[in-house]
């Protein structure tokens, strides 16, 4: 069978899109937003990409003063909305879907990246290591523990996010409930040790998750909305005495609302944690499963077949490859992903990748 009749190019329907091909590129943090305001350049990236399935937008701040990156972009004031339009619009144009990953970055936001201010997250205990400022490297902070007051106006500023996405013409959002950031601090034990109703057990710390869900569908309607999980992923320092179960337990609660699909990262970035979360997932998840972490278009082509999932997102090689759905389909080779820009400024290693000769 040719690449061109892989099950990777094979159309699917996910939640209210119907796709061409089941090629997705997942969230890259990019740091092109300077100031947290989008702009064309981020616009004429993602329009080069556009071939794919679906395109999920880097992870996207819906509260101010929660970056965690420096240049991450935001969806909490009218002039980010109208930034945001300008990829909508050039997606949109080059005959591509695009969702939002909106997100907040708990206890993952530093203080001098944002004013000084103070990072939350559901307990007081920091992240170990040391993040990127502007005065240098610099260890984490020990974050401040939300009270439920502030929960729910997270859960509102999820809304917003969502509504402004909605307004600034986006086809859906994804909820980053991945990599150690404020949500996945609530979902797993090791990072939430709250004695409320948001701690304990793993049905107190899917509260929030399921608050925001309830929150963001109404919005939207479930069927273009999406969510993202990392059970195994130990990057900022996370970790669950129980990954599978996590997984088990996530999956069978998002069927209650029907979405659009379940992102699933496989692995860990630091090889710490192992356990077969696809499965669990796949077992117990009655929608959309797409899968992320290091696939080759071959592998992907094979887990497709098998039915293991229903489509699979790629990262860098996409990242590097703004034809990279029509390459796959000639057989062709693909450019190098160059790591130095990744989180750099400007065009270099962002628009400038060469398309096939």
């Amino acid at each position: 069978m040719s690449q061109s009749e892989s099950a990777l190019f094979q159309p699917v329907q996910l939640g209210e899109l119907s796709l061409p091909n089941r090629v997705i590129m997942a969230p890259l943090t990019r740091t092109r937003a300077i100031n947290h305001q989008p702009n064309a350049l981020m616009a004429e990236y993602y329009a080069q990409r556009a071939s794919t399935g679906l395109l999920i937008t880097e992870c996207t701040m819906v509260s101010e003063g929660t970056s965690s990156f420096g240049h991450d972009p935001g969806v909490y004031s009218a002039e980010q909305v109208e930034g945001w339009k300008l990829t909508t619009e050039a997606v949109h144009e080059a005959g591509g879907r695009i969702f939002m990953q909106i997100w907040h970055a708990g206890r993952a936001a530093h203080p001098l990246l944002n004013d000084h201010k103070e990072a939350v997250a559901p307990s007081a205990i920091a992240i170990q290591g040391e993040t990127h400022t502007p005065e240098g490297k610099q260890p984490y902070t020990v974050p401040r523990e939300l009270t439920q007051a502030e929960i729910q106006q997270i859960v509102k500023d999820f809304r917003r996010g969502a509504e402004n996405a909605k307004a600034a013409g986006f086809d859906g959002v994804e909820i980053h409930a991945a990599n150690g950031y404020l949500i996945d601090q609530f979902l797993r034990d090791g990072s939430n040790k709250r004695q409320d109703e948001y701690g304990g057990s793993v049905e107190n710390r899917s509260r929030f998750l399921k608050q925001i869900l309830d929150e963001v569908t109404s919005v939207f309607g479930s069927g273009r909305v999406g969510v993202r999980l990392s059970p195994l992923n130990s990057f900022n320092d996370m970790r669950d005495s129980d990954p599978v179960a996590l997984t088990k337990y996530l999956a069978s609660m998002l069927n209650e609302y029907d979405l659009a699909y379940l992102h699933l990262m496989r692995a860990d970035f630091f090889d710490q944690q192992h356990a077969d979360v696809v499965s669990a997932a796949r077992s117990a998840y009655q929608g959309h499963l797409m899968v992320n972490m290091g696939y080759t278009p071959d592998e992907a082509n094979q887990v497709l077949q098998t039915e293991q999932a229903d489509s699979v997102a790629f990262g860098t090689l996409l990242l590097a490859n703004p034809d990279f759905v029509e390459r796959i389909q000639a057989g062709a080779g693909f450019n190098e992903p160059n790591p130095e820009t990744f989180y750099t400024a400007g065009a270099e290693g962002y628009t400038d990748y060469p398309y096939m000769a």
